[in-house]
């Protein structure tokens, strides 16, 4: 039995199989993701999603599902399966006899005396999504029909029936061309085998999402299907449907297919699943290489693409790739700030954080891979720049006081990673000081002094580290304040203190450390990361739910991330060292249960704050799976 794996009576239980994802990617922005059975419950589910930047910056469902018919005898069985008001129809998942993902999505269907296996993979540079469908047994002849479901809408959007659609098609090699509208690429369609095409154009009404009526939005949409492809298939035989934006040669993809499944990693353990997940966040495209925040609904962050990068590609020893990551952050710099999120004049640089955590990604390429001569070469400019914009004052009122500590925050704005606004404005404005940037500023001093030979920075970060101290730490507490403004004092315990811990340099002593630790680790630490506020809080939330105002509320009121767990461990193995390995072991190895929750193999974006604490938000975050393999290896390294 494959590592993941889900029998007969899990899949047909709606209740089990609709809560659990699957998510693939290929290097060019595409992905395909749905449930296990296939039912998609989400907006964002659909075999082929795909950038169409003609268009704009977002990415396009472009193929939604398709329902496959076995035909014998006369009669037909519906393997597919969409939610309908009221109810499921067809009902295909009652087939359903095993999924196994090693190492790519394999569904077996059981029919009478058939046995189908589906499998589907992602072409790694194109724009294509396969589908190998394979007769293991029949006792007489057989046929498969596939009708495909097609969207042609962003993703955060929905499809309405509409007459403005382009119902004609364009024959090609095995298979037909659409194209919706005018401004979308086409869609082709193929297969393998010779087959035969039947144009029946309709539009299927109120297909629903459950998860988007849960999450409080519009959750009914229509989609088109144009006709469908037939053909016969022999007991053995194996036929590959292609769905992509350019036309495919049918008599590769066999070969294609196979080409593709020795590229993968098997997801044969908790392991490699975080390898296989950790190059899903990893796009390359029109020169230019990104970290996906998370799937199936973030593009890139400033902020996220520093955390997660090192575990994402220096655990792995791919130090190339984080280096173009690094010039393709350093070439969308604005003065002394990173794009939030976006790039060129579509960027939001309201993060006062993301160009601090620069410094510390590139403090983590010297640690893997001891060579500080590139850093020197490349980005030394860039530091300074940081720097000095920060000293003299930059946007969103982001400056260095007179005691050194980095102030920064407007009305309306949330700055730091703690971004959550509703209609009521920023949940966690935090205006002022916080203590994690100035955590972040201490070690960016000091590490750019460092490289750099800087005569004057060392002075500086002494002040910096006097006036850290003096105003965010409290002997009798014994941890940090979340902000300071002013004469105000934010004593609410979050984890951002923690930050202080970890960085390679800190402006504590090792005594106020454990201290901090051990308050972070009796109040925040839980199986799945740390709550951003403790359960006494009067504002701690337990549950991430609702709709997005409620969600946004609980976002950094109590919800766990499990991002921050790496910061933990690195804080806590600095004081405890060969003591402290057996306590992090049990951390990692309780997410090996999470391999097949939520969002399979992969490791989701939150978690809410009560046990037993249900996954939440994105389905696969870059931060959560790069800093779990970062905490993997520094488990190693002693």
């Amino acid at each position: 039995m494959s590592y993941i794996h889900f029998d007969k009576t899990q899949l047909i239980n709606l209740n089990y199989s609709l809560d659990r994802e699957i998510i693939r990617t290929n290097r060019g922005g595409c992905y395909t993701s749905t449930t296990i059975i296939g039912c998609n419950t989400r907006k964002y589910h659909g075999l082929l999603v795909a950038p169409q930047p003609q268009i704009d910056e977002q990415l396009h469902v472009m193929l939604s599902t398709v329902h496959e018919t076995v035909i014998q005898r006369g009669a037909s069985f519906n393997l597919g399966i969409n939610k309908y008001p009221g109810n499921y129809s067809p009902r295909g998942h009652k087939y359903l006899e095993d999924f196994s993902s090693e190492p790519i999505p394999k569904l077996t269907y059981r029919v009478g005396g058939v046995l189908l296996q589906k499998e589907l993979i992602l072409d790694t540079n194109r724009d294509r999504v396969m589908i190998r469908y394979t007769l293991l047994d029949a006792h007489s002849p057989t046929k498969i029909r596939i009708s495909p479901f097609l969207a042609f809408r962003g993703y955060h959007n929905l499809s309405k029936a509409n007459n403005q659609i382009k119902e004609e098609y364009e024959k090609i090699p095995n298979g037909a061309k659409f194209q919706l509208y005018p401004q979308y690429s086409p869609l082709y369609l193929q297969l393998s085998k010779k087959n035969k095409y039947v144009t029946s154009p309709n539009w299927y009404h109120n297909i629903e999402y459950i998860v988007e009526r849960e999450r409080g939005y519009e959750y009914q949409e229509d989609l088109f299907v144009p006709g469908y492809f037939e053909f016969d298939i022999e007991k053995g035989e194996s036929v590959i449907f292609s769905a992509g934006l350019l036309e495919a040669d049918p008599s590769t993809r066999q070969r294609a297919f196979e080409k593709e499944i020795a590229r993968r990693i098997p997801r044969n353990n908790f392991e490699n699943c975080l390898k296989n997940s950790a190059g899903q966040f990893i796009q390359r495209r029109d020169g230019k290489t990104h970290v996906i925040a998370g799937y199936p609904w973030f593009g890139w962050w400033g902020r996220d693409t520093f955390v997660a990068s090192p575990g994402l590609t220096l655990t792995q020893g791919d130090k190339d790739t984080f280096l173009e990551i690094m010039d393709t952050m350093v070439a969308d710099l604005h003065g002394p700030l990173f794009p939030n999120v976006g790039s060129g004049v579509m960027r939001n640089l309201a993060s006062m954080d993301a160009p601090l955590w620069f410094f510390w990604s590139l403090q983590q390429y010297i640690a893997f891979t001891g060579d500080k001569n590139t850093v020197k070469k490349k980005y030394m400019g860039k530091m300074k720049g940081i720097i000095d914009g920060f000293i003299k004052g930059t946007d969103y009122n982001i400056h260095m006081l007179e005691n050194g500590l980095i102030y920064g925050g407007e009305e309306g704005l949330a700055l730091t990673w703690m971004d959550a606004v509703n209609s009521d404005g920023p949940v966690t404005p935090r205006i002022g000081c916080p203590v994690e940037v100035n955590a972040l500023w201490y070690n960016a001093l000091l590490f750019y002094s460092e490289l750099s030979g800087d005569k004057e920075l060392p002075s500086l970060a002494e002040k910096v580290k006097a006036s850290f101290i003096e105003y965010f730490w409290d002997e009798e507490k014994g941890y940090l304040a979340d902000y300071v403004d002013g004469f105000y004092k934010d004593w609410s315990i979050r984890p951002n203190m923690l930050f202080a811990t970890s960085l390679p340099y800190s402006p504590l002593e090792e005594n106020q450390m454990e201290s901090i630790l051990e308050i972070v680790k009796s109040k925040l630490l839980t199986s799945r990361g740390l709550r951003s506020l403790a359960p006494d809080d009067p504002g701690y939330k337990g549950y991430y739910q609702g709709n997005q105002y409620f969600r946004d509320i609980a976002y950094h009121n109590g919800t766990v991330w499990a991002w921050l767990l790496g910061h933990f461990v690195e804080g806590y193995l600095k004081l405890h060292g060969k003591s402290g390995k057996h306590f992090v072991n049990k951390i990692i190895q309780g997410f090996d249960g999470v391999m097949t929750q939520y969002g399979i193999g992969t490791i989701a974006e939150i978690y809410d704050g009560d046990a037993p604490h249900r996954p939440k938000g994105s389905i696969s975050q870059a931060w959560s799976v790069g800093e779990l393999l970062r905490m993997m290896y520094l488990i190693n390294k002693i």
